[in-house]
């Protein structure tokens, strides 16, 4: 039976690429997002080119009983190898000006959802003694930034939860990793009239995790930092 890899938010961008990179090495995977189109095409395409079991999950990970729904459709499949907590968004703004309900939203969908995915599947990994957690965090997670505002907190937070796990789960055989990317090409930076030199590629993200993951079980990478060669936008 192939192993299962899951990656929330994967139908697009990094998510999609991570998706690709672990389908490519012969795991099932699974994923989740909020459309069901999105869902479906990736889900032929991935079947398609790679012939591994993809399946698909139409959840808002914000919602805390979606994302319920979501881990139970997962473990019901089997245990998971590898989760990439992805799902999340971005709004610029300053803290003292963006809209009542910014902080609690970024949250909700960037920090919330990785903890609740996280605590509906660690079980079988630590029944197995084994599986690798990836969380998706960002530059933002180490430094502050003008209009960074929201998400800036979310993020410092998300890295903060992964320390937290990475010194709970060391003793169960489950390696921890923090993702931390610069700017990179995806839908979030559409209609930026920058070169695509200024970014990263999703592919060398995902490229890094499987790197991460493929080492031996004695080694963590408990950071993973990447920045475009020609600095921050």
């Amino acid at each position: 039976m192939a192993p299962l890899a899951v990656v929330t938010g994967g139908t697009k961008g990094i998510g999609r690429a991570i998706i690709e990179r672990f389908a490519r090495a012969g795991f099932a995977v699974a994923t989740c997002a909020r459309k069901t189109a999105d869902l479906e095409a990736l889900k032929a395409d991935v079947a398609a080119t790679y012939g591994v079991p993809t399946h698909v999950f139409v959840a808002d990970m914000s919602d805390m009983a979606q994302v319920k729904r979501f881990t139970d459709f997962v473990n019901a499949i089997g245990s998971t190898a590898v989760l990439v907590n992805n799902a999340g968004y971005f709004v610029p703004g300053a803290v003292t000006e963006e809209p009542e309900g910014s902080l609690e939203s970024m949250i909700q969908s960037n920090v919330y959802s990785a903890y609740y995915t996280t605590r509906g599947l660690v079980g079988s990994m630590k029944a197995h003694r084994q599986g690798h957690i990836f969380n998706m965090c960002s530059i933002a997670s180490i430094k502050a930034y003008p209009n960074g505002g929201s998400y800036a907190i979310s993020k410092f937070a998300l890295l903060g939860f992964s320390k937290v796990l990475r010194e709970e789960l060391k003793e169960s055989g489950i390696r921890v990793t923090a993702v931390l990317p610069g700017a990179t090409r995806t839908a979030s930076w559409a209609g930026v009239d920058l070169p695509d030199d200024r970014f990263m590629k999703a592919e060398d993200v995902a490229e890094t995790i499987y790197s991460a993951y493929a080492l031996s079980k004695n080694t963590v990478v408990e950071e993973i930092l990447l920045r475009p060669q020609l600095g921050d936008l």
